[in-house]
C-alpha cells in the first residue's frame, strides 16, 4: 500500500523544504522593518549598535492651544526662581526638554527607559527626536544616542524629572558603564514652578491638566493612559507588533511639546509680571508669593495690588491682604500699610489689631491710639473663630502689650 508521500509524488507534488528556494535577504520582513513601517522611524547607528528613532519637527509659529511654540524671552527671573545663576546665562538652544517612558514607576535598578524623548530648539524650530529601546539588549546603543542629542546641551527641562527621569536614566547609564553625559547639567522643573504658580486656583497640576486648563488644549483619540504603557511594550516585546505603541509615541510626543509650550509660557510670566500671562486673581497672588520671596518687593507690592483688584476667594483675599500689608512695612510704605490693616480690622483679623497696636507704639508714637487698637483685640479674642492654640498666642502677646501701654512710665 503506497503511502500519502508516494502519491503526491506521483501526482508532482514535491515534498519537504529542500526544494523551497528563501527570498533574498533584502526581502525578508524584519523586525526592524516592520517597526520603520509601522512608526515612519529611522535606525541611528551608534558606537553600541542601531537604535531607533522617530523625529518630528515644529514650526516656531506652531500654535499649542493658546499658545505658540516659541515665545523667547531672557531667563534671569527663571535662574532666581530655580536658584542656579547659571540658567540665566543659558541659549535656548542649548535646553533638552527631556521625558522619559518606562517599564515600571517604582525606579531602582529593575527600571528601565525603553522610550526617551527629547526636544531642542535649533535653528529657530523645535524638532523632537523620540529615541526607542526594540529589545532591551539594545538599551547600551539608545544610551549612547541620548548621550550625542545631549552633547551641545547644557540645562534640563522636564516635569517632575528631578524626582524620576533623569535619577533613573543616571542609574542606566552607570549600569551599562556609559560615561554620563550630565554631570553638571542645570534642571528647571516645570512641576515644582507649576505648583506654586496655580496651585489656589487648579486641583491639579499634572501636565494633560494644565495642557487642558492653561493652554486649552486636548490630546486626540490616540493617546494612551500612562498607567497602559508599559503593558504595551511588553506586549510588544512578546508580540512584536509595533501598531499599539503609536499612542506611546504620541503620547510622549505630547508631553515634550507640552513642556515647551509651559516652559515658554512660564519663562514670560516671570519675565513680564505685569503683562498679560496671567489674568487670574488667584495666579496673580500666587505670582506676587513668588516674587516677594526673591525680595523683589516693588513688583510683589504691585501684583498684590493687582490680584486684590480681581475677584477673589475670601480666605485668599484675606490672605493677600496681609501679605502686602507685612510686605508694605518691609518697604517702609507704612501709609499704604496702614491702611490695609485698618481694612483687616474692620473685617475682624486679629494680625490687623496687632500690626496697627505696634505701629501707632514704635512708629507713630502714640501710646493713646496703640493701647486703643490692643484693647479692641483683647475684647475681640473671646468671639474670634480661631483654633485654640491660636487664640492662647495672641492673648499672651496682646496682653503683655497692653500692659506695657498702661505703664506709665
Amino acid at each position: 500500500m503506497s503511502s500519502l508521500s508516494d502519491k503526491l509524488k506521483n501526482l508532482g507534488v514535491k515534498v519537504g523544504t529542500s526544494q523551497v528556494v528563501p527570498p533574498p535577504p533584502d526581502q525578508r520582513p524584519t523586525a526592524q522593518a516592520k517597526l520603520e513601517e509601522t512608526l515612519g522611524g529611522r535606525w541611528l547607528p551608534t558606537r553600541a549598535g542601531d537604535t531607533f528613532v522617530v523625529e518630528s519637527v515644529f514650526e516656531s509659529a506652531y500654535q499649542h492651544g493658546l499658545y505658540p511654540m516659541l515665545m523667547e524671552h531672557p531667563m534671569d527671573i527663571l535662574a532666581e526662581v530655580c536658584r542656579d545663576h547659571r540658567i540665566g546665562n543659558l541659549r535656548l538652544e542649548e535646553l533638552a526638554f527631556l521625558d522619559t517612558e518606562t517599564s515600571g514607576l517604582s525606579g531602582g535598578t529593575g527600571t528601565y527607559a525603553f522610550m526617551v524623548g527629547i526636544g531642542r530648539y535649533i535653528a529657530g524650530q523645535f524638532r523632537l527626536s523620540i529615541f526607542f529601546m526594540q529589545d532591551p539588549t539594545d538599551e547600551p546603543a539608545m544610551l549612547e544616542a541620548i548621550a550625542d542629542a545631549l552633547a551641545p546641551c547644557k540645562a534640563f527641562v522636564t516635569f517632575n524629572g528631578k524626582s524620576f527621569d533623569i535619577p533613573l536614566l543616571r542609574t542606566r547609564y552607570i549600569l551599562n558603564a556609559i560615561p554620563l553625559p550630565f554631570i553638571d547639567f542645570s534642571h528647571i522643573d516645570l512641576l515644582h514652578i507649576s505648583r506654586r504658580l496655580w496651585r489656589d486656583r487648579l486641583p491639579s497640576r499634572a501636565l494633560k491638566y494644565l495642557e487642558e486648563a492653561i493652554m486649552e488644549v486636548g490630546r486626540t483619540s490616540e493617546e494612551v493612559p500612562g498607567f497602559e504603557i508599559p503593558w504595551l511594550y511588553f506586549d510588544y516585546l512578546r508580540t512584536g507588533d509595533a501598531q499599539p505603541l503609536k499612542g506611546v509615541f504620541y503620547h510622549n510626543s505630547m508631553d515634550v511639546v507640552s513642556m515647551a509650550v509651559l516652559f515658554n509660557l512660564v519663562n514670560w510670566i516671570l519675565q513680564e509680571p505685569h503683562g498679560e500671562g496671567l489674568y487670574h486673581g488667584q495666579d496673580i497672588i500666587a505670582l506676587a508669593r513668588i516674587f516677594e520671596e526673591l525680595k523683589r518687593w516693588d513688583e510683589a507690592a504691585r501684583l498684590y495690588e493687582r490680584g486684590l483688584a480681581e475677584s477673589l476667594p475670601e480666605a485668599d483675599f484675606s490672605q493677600a491682604v496681609q501679605r502686602l500689608s507685612i510686605l508694605q512695612k518691609k518697604r517702609g510704605d507704612y501709609q499704604t500699610a496702614v491702611r490695609l490693616w485698618q481694612q483687616a480690622a474692620d473685617t475682624g483679623h486679629i494680625y490687623a489689631f496687632v500690626e496697627l497696636a505696634k505701629y501707632y507704639e514704635h512708629k507713630a508714637r502714640d501710646r493713646q491710639a496703640a493701647l486703643m487698637w490692643a484693647t479692641r483685640c483683647q475684647d475681640l479674642l473671646p468671639t474670634c473663630q480661631l483654633p485654640a492654640w491660636q487664640i492662647t498666642f495672641w492673648r499672651q502677646e496682646i496682653e503683655k502689650r497692653v500692659t506695657r501701654l498702661q505703664d506709665p512710665k
